[in-house]
């Protein structure tokens, strides 16, 4: 399987040149002689990026397959320009378990668009009694390497302190759903002037901050590898900095909607504009963008989370939280950091596919694009535009936030290992 891009330009820099990449792996960079079997893929110039990993899917198989499968959901990553995504463990059953996670990551070889990561629970059915079996799923067939209950926090400290006590033996990282539950009883919206004007019930930024600095501390102690889910306000990011300068081995994400979107939404009453944690203030979206152009915040992850139109087309207090967020995610980073000049593209890559790829050791994704490293690859037009239109994305639901909107930079090619798995908008 021979494919040469032809006038790429790696990271955005320098001239364009020719890639050759065979058997999955990248042979020639430069002026390349065009072998005859070859696909070609004809860049213009265009950005050529290590392909992006995703540390934070929803693909709802098994159990709401109705809203996600892991067909449609790896069809919307590889057409988004992710290479891999890890599966998070929310399930019914829930992934707590070598069984779950073994039919996942099977099922994710079959459809073969993506590499399939199953996420395993941190505790028996997300309960936050009782550990699951780490050291199962950890050496099972799918080799899970992160564990988490996102959806719910692991509010016990005792229970937080054995985890990440335990991750250390099968290095692996815990990934924390920060909310401290009983500051959020019935809340609503990001805890503010907007709430309380609105007749919401507000959910105060230090239920997040609260839980971050509790486990960054846990985790210095037992010297484990902590990463914080979806950072929503700008006291996290004061907590995550005073941790790593202290040597604490944490990691965090920030989604795409808390780097754009904030509590202005709220006056739509719209629930499409619902999610977990709330949409913060445009001060918090702000130091988000600084800090994770700082390092700070080490990733961009989407916490692609589609709904079926009953659970979003309600009353705000009824509906769920969530929304679609895999091939939107490149647009809104194009958006919010390159167009500010926050990062250029080579940082893109780095929040993007090259520290997630690490936090979730991942050795064949991330990679530099250079001679002998895997052909993992997403070739980006930075100069063109599109309209979101739910309907037409590949996730069976079609709860996207951005509807309508005119977003920057376009995914015309994904590979993997070598192989084409989106091209021009459509999957390969």
């Amino acid at each position: 399987m021979t494919t040469v891009i032809k006038g790429a330009r790696p990271y955005g820099e320098g001239d364009p040149v020719d890639v050759l990449v065979e058997d999955g792996v990248i042979t020639a960079i430069g002026a390349v002689a065009v072998p005859e079997d070859a696909e070609i893929v004809e860049a213009n110039g265009q950005v050529l990026l290590p392909g992006f990993v995703d540390l934070h899917t929803h693909l709802r198989e098994p159990g709401r397959e109705d809203t996600e499968t892991i067909d449609s959901g790896s069809a919307a990553a590889a057409l988004g320009g992710y290479t891999a995504v890890f599966a998070m463990a929310n399930t019914d059953p829930v992934a707590d378990n070598a069984v779950i996670v073994d039919h996942v990551w099977r099922r994710g070889q079959e459809v073969g668009l993506v590499d399939v990561h199953p996420v395993g629970a941190v505790t028996v059915g997300l309960k936050g009694e009782k550990l699951a079996e780490l050291g199962t799923m950890a050496n099972s067939q799918a080799r899970v390497k992160v564990f988490s209950d996102d959806g719910l926090c692991v509010a016990d400290p005792l229970l937080m302190r054995r985890a990440l006590e335990y991750s250390t033996a099968l290095d692996v990282v815990i990934a924390q759903h920060a909310e401290e539950p009983r500051l959020t009883v019935g809340a609503q919206a990001h805890e503010g002037e907007r709430a309380a004007r609105l007749g919401y019930t507000g959910w105060p930024a230090a239920a997040e901050e609260s839980i971050v600095a509790r486990d960054c501390l846990l985790a210095l102690h037992a010297n484990a590898r902590l990463h914080v889910c979806h950072v929503s306000t700008s006291g996290t990011a004061d907590v995550l900095r005073w941790a790593k300068d202290r040597g604490t081995k944490v990691s965090a994400e920030v989604t795409p909607h808390h780097l754009l979107l904030t509590d202005e939404r709220l006056a739509t009453y719209d629930p499409v504009n619902k999610v977990n944690p709330p949409l913060r203030t445009e001060s918090d979206a702000e130091k988000l963008r600084a800090a994770l152009a700082e390092g700070v915040i080490d990733c961009v992850a989407t916490d692609h989370a589609p709904h079926a139109v009953q659970d979003k087309d309600t009353e705000w207090s009824a509906a769920r939280p969530g929304m679609l967020g895999l091939q939107t995610a490149l647009s809104i980073v194009a958006e919010t950091m390159v167009r500010t000049g926050l990062l250029d593209w080579r940082g893109v890559a780095r929040v993007m596919s090259e520290r997630p790829a690490e936090i979730g050791n991942l050795a064949d994704q991330g990679r530099p694009i250079e001679v002998g490293e895997p052909a993992n690859l997403t070739l980006v037009d930075p100069d063109a535009e599109w309209t979101v239109r739910g309907a037409e994305l590949a996730s069976i639901a079609a709860n996207t936030p951005y509807e309508g909107m005119r977003l920057p930079g376009v995914v015309t090619a994904t590979l993997l290992r070598g192989r084409l798995t989106a091209r021009d908008g459509k999957v390969c």
